[in-house]
């Protein structure tokens, strides 16, 4: 019995890896794009950057790097066999992703209010690069949202299986799936951070 749970442990650990290796071929595509558009247009970049909150970015930056730890010492605590604790740090890092979709939505929210979006008013009198900066803007940032969203949804049902004891000391292989995609998602916000925030 021991060996086929070791053997569905490492066919889980390396599914996982398989599919945040489709996620960083997905973004990176879209670094690229990005790339690409900001060497063609880099003065309607640089203007439209200007526009969006750094404050913002930066907050949201350390929510989730804050947010990474609490899943690492999470899954420390699992393994530790500390339920309690892990129960907490699990919940700790599902809050953070809430808090972070939260800081998004006003920021979106501040756009959309002055008719800053796709086809939007705001953007008809401007050039068409910053109507592009714009474009990428809301696909990537609303790309990563969608993941922060299905990582905060994923961690809770984390923090339910702990504390029913489905996942414990013995058996923690999805806490631990679960923590590398935070991870993942982590990331990838790192990257967007001085795209769009600190490039201005």
């Amino acid at each position: 019995m021991s060996e086929t749970v070791h053997h569905d442990y490492q066919g889980a650990k390396i599914g996982m890896w398989l599919f945040l290796f489709t996620e960083f071929m997905l973004f990176g595509g879209l670094f690229i794009l990005y790339a690409g558009s900001r060497a063609l247009n880099p003065e309607a970049f640089h203007s439209a950057g200007r526009e969006l909150s750094v404050p913002l970015g930066v907050a949201n930056t350390v929510i989730l790097l804050t947010s990474s730890l609490f899943v690492a010492a999470a899954i420390t605590a699992i393994q530790k066999g500390n339920k309690k604790l892990s129960l907490i740090l699990t919940g700790l890092t599902a809050a953070c992703g809430a808090l972070f979709l939260v800081n998004k939505a006003a920021e979106w929210g501040m756009k959309f209010h002055h008719g800053i979006y796709p086809n939007g008013p705001g953007l008809a009198q401007r050039p068409a690069g910053e109507a592009l900066f714009f474009g990428l803007y809301y696909i990537m940032t609303g790309l990563h949202g969608l993941h922060v969203l299905a990582g905060t949804v994923l961690l809770t049902v984390m923090a339910v299986l702990v504390s029913r004891e489905r996942v414990r000391q013995d058996d923690y292989v999805l806490l631990e799936n679960s923590g590398l995609y935070w991870h993942l998602v982590d990331v990838i916000w790192i990257f967007l951070l001085p795209l769009f925030y600190l490039a201005a």
